[in-house]
């Protein structure tokens, strides 16, 4: 059974819909000649439909993983519109694509938006015309503290979802989530060493988080930086899993609320090329508990290209019934030759067995 209507009512309805796209402003789309300049009211030369079903969104756009979903998206076929915080940021999208490190930035493809991850109506602004949006992360350079990281993850996600809300035209939304929003459970009753079970259903326990008993660490493991990743402490906090576990509940409940179809993609250690220098806060703090996560069995990783595919392939589900979690990874660290690989890739020093 379905809702018929007359050609009257969907050329209305089409008409209606094109002049709430005219509406948008504030978007930065680059002209033919490259370079990234303020143009309104450019949505008028694309076929309606087309928009809707091709223009998609990606906050975040100049992180690690942002620019690797930019790029797959754009292989694709679709319109991608960046969202930048600042002009700073437009210049490094600049460097990215004369370093050869982007590709396809300079097309009619692509559109370039200012909106700070604090302002909901700026976001619903430069959400305007796309049918999804991505959220990769809520920040690329170390916060003051991990307190802050945790309030930052949370806020910047809380207003990403109210501004799609917000945002006539977006039906959908892709978040980046951790599988350590999965891993850390009350495990007690586990013998010491015994391998976990973690599916989608799995939710890490919040006080756990913030205050993790270690179990298993790895000694003197420390980033050229001098960074200790391990802290030697009877206890510590995992931070970064902590705001990856709000962050993604807090998603989950407001997409209910506002009825947003929403998809959240639960990522390992994310690695590729130059992935410690590229990615390097999000990578230390994933690290951390590394040692029970490899007892456990539960030290996985994903190649950059591999989830920036899985979230388009997620995404071209959401169109027909795809919704909820996934987990993505596509290497468990198994054995000491994996974990002496992982310590290579990372950048790591390590020259001591884990313990």
């Amino acid at each position: 059974m379905g809702i018929l209507v007359t050609e009257e009512t969907q050329r209305a309805e089409v008409e209606e819909f094109r002049q709430m796209l005219l509406s948008c402003a504030a978007v930065q789309r680059r002209k033919d000649g490259g370079g990234f300049d303020e143009k309104r009211n450019n949505f008028s030369k694309f076929d309606t439909e087309l928009v809707v079903d091709r223009l998609v969104c990606v906050t975040s756009g100049v992180s690690y993983l942002g620019i690797a979903i930019v790029n797959q998206l754009l292989s694709r076929g679709y319109s991608v519109r960046v969202v930048v915080d600042n002009e700073e940021n437009v210049e490094k999208l600049r460097e990215m694509e004369d370093s050869g490190y982007t590709t396809g930035l300079r097309n009619s493809s692509t559109e370039v938006a200012m909106a700070n991850l604090s302002d909901v109506d700026g976001l619903a602004e430069a959400s305007g015309g796309c049918s999804t949006v991505f959220h990769t992360a809520a920040f690329v350079d170390p916060p003051d503290s991990p307190k802050n990281m945790v309030d930052i993850e949370v806020k910047a996600c809380e207003n990403a979802i109210k501004a799609c809300g917000i945002s006539p035209s977006v039906r959908n939304r892709v978040l980046t989530s951790s599988l350590l929003a999965c891993i850390w459970q009350d495990d007690e009753h586990l013998e010491d060493d015994s391998p976990c079970l973690i599916d989608h259903r799995c939710w890490s326990n919040e006080s756990l988080c913030i205050n993790k008993k270690v179990k298993k660490p790895i000694s003197s493991i420390l980033l050229p930086n001098a960074y200790s990743i391990i802290h030697q402490s009877l206890r510590f906090a995992v931070w970064y899993a902590f705001g990856k576990l709000r962050a993604e509940s807090a998603a989950f409940e407001i997409a209910k609320r506002t009825g947003l179809k929403l998809a959240t993609i639960c990522a390992g250690l994310i690695t590729g090329r130059d992935f410690c220098i590229k990615n390097p806060t999000a990578t230390i703090a994933y690290l951390k508990g590394v040692g029970e996560m490899y007892s456990r069995g539960l030290l996985a990783t994903v190649d950059i290209d591999w989830l920036a595919k899985a979230h388009v392939s997620v995404f071209e589900g959401m169109k027909k019934s795809a919704t909820g979690r996934y987990i993505c990874f596509d290497r468990v660290v198994d054995g000491e030759d994996g974990i002496r690989r992982l310590a290579r890739e990372t950048g790591v020093d390590m020259d001591h067995r884990v313990t």
